[in-house]
């Protein structure tokens, strides 16, 4: 078990985000001490890179929850339409990705006529 100043360290966010998702029920502690302070796992940690990986992608709050749900669904058992919800995810993750790959590349561009400049 760790505690949330070291879940923040490995996973690169604020404390705050950690304990906003909390509140707003996306990373729910796995313990807490007798103090009352957060305690997490391995697995929470696993969990929290996930939605970490979704932000830059423009996934709301209501849907890395929904997401999280189908991927909890789906590792306890297969069904049709959680493998179709899963692939609407999939679908938008990609779009997402190639739109910011534009993005990049202009960006590239812009540094390289910047360089070219000097």
């Amino acid at each position: 078990m760790m505690h949330i100043g070291e879940l923040a360290e490995r996973t690169s966010l604020s404390l705050r985000t950690i304990r906003h998702y909390d509140e707003v029920g996306l990373m729910k502690p796995s313990g807490r001490t007798d103090g009352g302070f957060r305690l997490y796992t391995e697995e929470d940690l696993s969990r929290l890179l996930l939605i970490r990986r979704m932000k830059p992608l423009g996934f709301s709050l209501e849907e890395m929850s929904e997401l999280l749900r189908v991927i909890d669904a789906l590792d306890q058992g297969d069904d049709a339409d959680l493998r179709a919800q899963l692939a609407g995810f999939i679908d938008r993750a990609t779009e997402q990705r190639d739109k910011l790959q534009r993005q990049l590349d202009m960006a590239d561009e812009f540094v390289e006529l910047l360089r070219t400049k000097q």
